[in-house]
């Protein structure tokens, strides 16, 4: 049986990660530093420069609170190890009980540097700053982006630690910790990677994240990446008044039919393959005329009495690109998530199959 200070410290340790990177569930629940300090932190709609102030300067000093927690709880969870006598304690308990009392006190001296002169002294007003006009000063393009962040016409997407947002003038990426900010006329966009995951945990459906670089020509603001689902690639590129480069020539799926596509494809290649006899030629794909044929249907999912699935005697017919669109045009529209766990009719004789069921001619 596992002792009280071991589940206290695991029980401790999920609970930092949870509340530091706030999953959805610690979001349904209000634990977050938004909402627990809502009434100082103000509308971030009403006022987003000077949200996004007090909230990166709130967090990290609650953050840095962590590790004392950690601490105080262990004083109750093992009484016998009497931590709150600290010179009785180990020499590792009183090198963490100095950096626990350190860390917020420097988190603290930060908050408070950053608040004085009414916060210009904090990272987000200096890069404002930046593109502020010599004439005016950093509250001039606060007050420009708040304005511009309370139309109903911006691009928002992300989660809470990154999120992004596009405004008529501004490209905005909010973390955790920190909020670039870089203006629209200023910037070079250039999507520099792609990832590709079968099933997203949220939808449970196929999902591509594009990574674009977003450079400015002023030298003063530093270049930073926006990470975005590609089928909201368009809706940002409506948004942009700068053109995006390709350098990495990512193929982008802006649909979630081209999402669905690609996953279908490399689900498919997994399966069994199908050895064509020796007397039989493949003829061309009859969806497309354009490439020969390559998809044999074989249940392999169960035994061959057993399930929804049924055998397949028609010969290899079409591509493995029209099987794919054929099986994403036979689903649910509204209901993306049920798509790889369906079955299809066969486009020729009616026969049902599943993915797995779908066999690349060898």
């Amino acid at each position: 049986m596992e002792s009280p200070e071991v589940t206290f410290t695991l029980a401790y340790v999920v609970f930092s990660v949870c509340f530091v990177f706030t999953p959805n569930e610690f979001h349904s629940a209000g634990i977050t530093v938004q909402n627990l300090l809502s009434g100082w932190l103000g509308s971030e709609d009403l006022a987003f420069v000077h949200y996004h102030i007090r909230r990166s300067s709130a967090t990290l000093l609650i953050h840095s609170l962590l590790p004392m927690g950690y601490f105080i709880g262990m004083c109750f969870a093992a009484p016998e190890k009497e931590l709150y006598y600290i010179h009785k304690a180990t020499e590792g308990w009183k090198v963490f009980v100095l950096v626990a009392v350190i860390l917020p006190l420097v988190t603290s001296t930060v908050a408070f540097y950053w608040s004085q002169k009414r916060w210009s002294n904090h990272p987000l007003a200096r890069t404002l700053a930046h593109h502020a006009l010599p004439q005016s000063r950093w509250r001039a393009v606060a007050s420009s982006i708040n304005t511009e962040f309370r139309r109903i016409d911006k691009f928002a997407t992300g989660v809470p630690g990154a999120r992004v947002i596009v405004t008529d003038t501004w490209v905005i990426k909010a973390t955790t910790y920190k909020v670039y900010v870089a203006q629209q006329q200023d910037i070079h966009l250039t999507v520099t990677d792609s990832r590709q995951h079968e099933l997203s945990p949220e939808s449970n459906t196929p999902v591509q994240f594009i990574t674009i670089q977003v450079a400015s020509i002023n030298p003063k603001v530093k270049p930073f990446d926006i990470r975005l689902n590609s089928t909201e690639y368009g809706e940002l590129r409506e948004k942009l008044h700068a053109p995006v480069r390709n350098a990495a020539n990512v193929v982008i799926h802006q649909t979630l039919s081209d999402l669905f596509l690609e996953t279908f494809r490399s689900l498919v290649e997994t399966n069994r393959v199908y050895d064509l006899p020796s007397n039989q030629e493949l003829e061309p794909c009859i969806g497309c005329m354009q490439t020969s044929a390559s998809i044999k249907l074989v249940k392999n999912c169960q035994e061959a009495e057993e399930g929804e699935c049924q055998q397949c005697y028609c010969r290899p017919m079409w591509c493995l690109t029209c099987m794919g669109k054929w099986f994403a045009s036979r689903q649910d529209q509204q209901h993306p998530e049920t798509w790889l766990s369906s079955q299809v009719p066969c486009p020729t004789c009616r026969a049902r199959f599943c993915i797995v069921d779908v066999c690349i001619v060898w």
